[in-house]
């Protein structure tokens, strides 16, 4: 939740989204709100289920909000769009798991509607990966950001095991793998940035520059050629005899 704030204090300063996409958090927002009713289902002790998708929820729409304000118009649209589309399903399963399911059996069928959306939580970067292969440039994919989600899949993954929820598990087996390959994805192209800008700063250090001497051409007899070659000796100018053998 909170390794995306330096992602967003930088829009907030720019007063633009600089390329970044809005997909990804509005999911996350998606996620948090699936998986706090989920824990609300739920049996036992949800304690910690309840208070980390609560307080995921509350900053996901904080930074939703921020990228919508700050967005142009086109991708504002298209945010909203996403936004709009995503709460109505949340509410439809809501309801309708609510209305049509009772007891243990609403929490296993939300429950596994969680996973496939954690899922798509995690693959939901693919689409900056697909920008940082097309421009080969990871600026819009902070290493941060990937090396904490496959931490934060790890311990999920950790928490699920020692509860025996494998809605919580089965979901974090696939986080730990996309985020292990975009933390390489990133070291790839990083690398590759370093090597073409020490080439450029090594070309740039070689540079040659030419300095051509002026030359100006004098048709001249025999007679005063000596003259002049001693008058423009010390102009330092070229003298050219055009006079044929």
């Amino acid at each position: 939740m909170l390794i995306d704030r330096p992602t967003f204090v930088e829009i907030w300063k720019a007063k633009s989204t600089k390329g970044f996409e809005s997909l990804p958090y509005v999911v996350s927002l998606f996620s948090a709100l699936l998986w706090l009713y989920y824990a609300l289902m739920k049996e036992g002790n949800t304690f910690l289920l309840i208070t980390i998708n609560a307080l995921g929820s509350l900053v996901e729409a904080v930074y939703v909000i921020i990228f919508i304000i700050y967005a142009t118009s086109h991708a504002k649209k298209h945010t909203c769009k996403i936004v709009i589309g995503t709460m109505a399903l949340w509410v439809v399963i809501c309801v309708g798991s609510f209305m049509l399911l009772e007891g243990a059996k609403r929490a296993l069928v939300v429950g596994w509607l969680c996973v496939g959306v954690s899922i798509c939580v995690f693959a939901a970067p693919l689409t900056i990966l697909c920008e940082v292969v097309k421009t080969k440039s990871v600026q819009f994919m902070p290493f941060p950001l990937s090396c904490f989600l496959t931490l934060s899949a790890i311990m999920w993954f950790v928490y699920g095991m020692l509860t025996l929820d494998l809605c919580v598990t089965v979901p974090n087996i696939v986080g730990f793998v996309l985020g292990m390959i975009q933390m390489a994805l990133y070291q790839y192209y990083k690398e590759r940035s370093k090597v073409a800008s020490y080439i450029i700063h090594a070309v740039s250090e070689h540079t040659v520059n030419i300095k051509l001497s002026n030359s100006e051409v004098y048709p001249m007899d025999s007679g005063g050629r000596e003259d002049q070659e001693h008058n423009n000796d010390n102009a330092g100018v070229e003298v050219v005899n055009l006079k044929p053998h």
